[in-house]
């Protein structure tokens, strides 16, 4: 007895069908990860996005790239993980939260510290579903019974567990030093968050007198400003205009302050004039030289970015306003030699889009150099993890090499918030850089140590920062499995297969995941790490939310179709790490590169049509396989390209080339298959002879095997025809 087959609609419509099939997929729960099955695992632990609104297309991309490896490797057998989640993204969040409440006059500080972490949760709520809607529309095939988030319960034991782990160890320490501040965001900011720009400037040329009024030096600085803390001059001691000076003191214009000229080889004889001013408490070379010749650090700048009581007559001045004012007060002193045009690069907040400021604070900093060894070992020994393309390696290698330590603590609310907890007499409550702390899991457990050192009568008081969104989504891809504990996902699914991310966050992200899983897992957290490229907008530039040139994958999906719109974007992958420019019209919100895939679609969907109208409501089970004496030459054709473009496919998905497949399995669907073979059988189809059973038999069997290609690219099409 043969099975029914309805026959397909005349027309495809991919609104009804995606959603169809994405209601069926969540209600069979397809896609959850069964941690007991026997065999070859293979995982994805997808890049969590921030609660910040809603995903762009550069998202979209990532997940697509995604889901075509974990379809395939589930349909290849493997027992597959996709586990899917989002991060808290503090500064961002802080950004948005703050914008909204000066909309309404206030600062987060008129509502306190626990109505904004409420309005942060509500947020987390709106933003977070938005996004997981986003990806489910996108047809990403994750296990949404494991949906993590980077503050949640288990999460947030791993983040204590790991921070209290590397204090113990030595790796997590409190100190003052020059951090890079945002004014805009009120917090410290990593390294890896500065972006330098290069700006039209300029050099400023002063005149610096001697004390002895035997004449003056000349410095040449771009930001005149912070000469109001300067404590020192340096020239480099091979330098020979200047050796007859060393020991002698300038006296600070404006100031007044009399500070030492000394050498020391940090000075580039070959900047400005050889003599460089030094300002130990506002940049990071001069804060080297303050240290190692024991200079006054001189702080002049408040942390909102205006001029603090140590800069005199210019306190309370924005630090751009204050900079004008210094220029001007000098040249009226006599002091200014001369200007010029200078190109220079400026560090830039990433996130508060505002020059950062060298400032002296008492932050929260992990030695990087201990975690980065065992990273390194793992690369020069193992080749682990195997970067895709190859080229990625060298970068990320030399960034391990030359990092510094890490500041890891944020002047912010919304976060992780530091398990450290000060020990406050009863008659003094103020917290300094010398207040003794207890890190412990909790304040219970704080004050069970400090009772056992500091006596009876104490008082805690927890710090109030938190810890950069990166160290949490740092243990991403083993937190997120149930560590610290060994929970059977951790020991099924870890270390994860496949990392796949954007160039742009080697450094935030891939490395500081392979530094603490060395540390805390000893071996690296994926296998391989897949680098895309970006999607840019039509201008050629990164789309992102902060830009607002993204565009919303649900406006394409809308038009045309989920399967459209991921056939587009995998198709467009030249190659590993190439970026991808989406053909897009802001004012009709309309693609024709997306339309030529929907094309595609209805291609496939009347191909199928035809070919299920002459099954006679058979299957390709039913039918059997063509005998092969009985196959004629197109037959025979056809079936040798099917079997190159199994191959291919294989072949190409399995060496990260997702792009070239997509675009083989195009070729051989539209033109050897529909094109070609269809056209050449058609005669065959209308005659009762043996030849329209071997014709039936090949045509069922293709189709057949063309759906099984192409469902991890296009999955709700070609799960509709199945």
């Amino acid at each position: 007895m043969t099975a029914s087959i309805p026959e397909l609609p005349t027309q495809y419509d991919p609104k009804t069908t995606e959603a169809k099939w994405q209601e069926a997929w969540s209600i069979h729960q397809v896609f959850q990860a069964d941690n007991s099955k026997d065999g070859e695992t293979y995982c994805i632990v997808i890049p969590p996005p921030n609660v910040t609104g809603t995903l762009h297309m550069g998202h979209a991309f990532g997940d697509c790239l995604m889901d075509v490896l974990i379809r395939y490797h589930r349909m290849c057998g493997h027992n597959t993980l996709c586990l899917p989640g989002t991060d808290h993204a503090s500064i961002a969040v802080h950004t948005i939260l703050d914008k909204q409440l000066k909309a309404e006059g206030l600062t987060r500080q008129d509502i306190g510290r626990e109505k904004f972490l409420e309005k942060a949760w509500q947020w987390k709520q709106e933003s977070g579903g938005q996004i997981v809607n986003q990806m489910k529309r996108i047809g990403l095939s994750a296990d949404w019974s494991r949906e993590r988030f980077t503050l949640d319960e288990g999460l947030s034991k791993a983040v204590k567990t790991a921070f209290i782990k590397l204090y113990e160890a030595g790796l997590i320490y409190r100190g003052n030093y020059l951090v890079n501040w945002c004014p805009a965001s009120l917090s410290a900011v990593s390294d890896v968050e500065v972006e330098s720009k290069e700006v039209d400037g300029h050099l400023w040329h002063f005149r610096y007198p001697l004390s002895d009024n035997s004449g003056h030096v000349e410095v040449a600085t771009t930001r005149p400003e912070t000469m109001l803390g300067d404590t020192g001059v340096a020239v480099n001691p091979n330098d020979e205009r200047y050796k007859n000076l060393l020991g002698k003191t300038i006296t600070l214009p404006i100031v007044g302050r009399e500070i030492p000229i000394f050498a020391d080889e940090l000075v580039d004889p070959e900047f400005g004039t050889g003599c460089v001013k030094v300002t130990p408490a506002h940049d990071p070379n001069d804060f080297e030289m303050g240290n190692r010749h024991q200079l006054p650090f001189i702080n002049i700048m408040n942390k909102d970015g205006t001029l603090n009581e140590n800069a005199g007559i210019f306190a309370g001045q924005d630090r751009f306003v204050a900079r004008k004012n210094v220029i001007k007060k000098l040249e009226e002193d006599g002091f200014l030699i001369k200007t010029e045009n200078y190109s220079h690069a400026v560090p830039y907040s990433d996130r508060g889009k505002v020059p950062v400021e060298p400032l002296l604070s008492t932050q929260w900093f992990v030695k990087m150099e201990p975690l980065a060894k065992k990273a390194l070992k793992c690369l020069d020994e193992n080749n682990s993890p195997n970067f895709v393309p190859q080229r990625w390696k060298k970068v990320y290698r030399d960034w391990l090499v030359k990092l510094k330590d890490w500041c890891i603590s944020r002047q912010l609310w919304w976060g992780h918030q530091i398990p450290a907890w000060y020990v406050i007499s009863e008659t003094n409550g103020e917290i300094t850089d010398n207040t003794p702390f207890i890190v412990a899991n909790s304040e219970v457990e704080a004050l069970e140590k400090a009772k056992q050192e500091y006596g009876d009568n104490i008082k805690l008081e927890q710090d109030p920062d938190v810890l950069d969104t990166w160290f949490s989504s740092g243990l991403w891809p083993f937190s997120t499995l149930g560590w610290p504990e060994n929970t059977e996902d951790l020991k099924t699914y870890y270390p994860t297969s496949t990392l796949v991310t954007g160039f742009d966050i080697i450094f935030f992200w891939v490395a500081r995941m392979t530094m603490m899983a060395g540390y805390f897992t000893d071996e690296m957290p994926f296998k391989d790490v897949y680098i895309h490229g970006l999607v840019r907008d039509e201008n050629g530039k990164k789309m992102s939310k902060t830009a607002n040139n993204g565009i919303d994958p649900l406006i394409l999906i809308d038009e045309y179709g989920t399967d459209a719109l991921r056939y587009t974007l995998i198709r467009d992958v030249a190659g590993a790490g190439q970026d991808i420019s989406l053909q897009y019209d802001r004012k009709t919100d309309q693609s024709e590169s997306v339309e030529a895939s929907r094309n595609f679609a209805n291609k496939l969907w009347n191909a199928a049509r035809f070919v299920m109208m002459h099954l006679k409501g058979e299957t390709p089970q039913s039918l059997g396989t063509p005998e092969i004496d009985k196959l004629e030459l197109c037959d025979r054709w056809i079936l040798s390209r099917f079997h190159q473009t199994v191959q291919q496919t294989r072949k190409q998905i399995e060496a990260y080339g997702l792009g070239e497949a997509a675009k083989g399995l195009y070729e051989f669907i539209w033109g050897d298959f529909c094109d070609w073979y269809i056209e050449l059988v058609k005669t065959r189809l209308w005659q009762e002879t043996p030849s329209r059973d071997v014709a039936r038999q090949t045509l069922a069997y293709i189709l057949d095997g063309t759906l099984k290609l192409l469902h991890p690219f296009m999955p709700h099409i070609t799960e509709e025809i199945w």
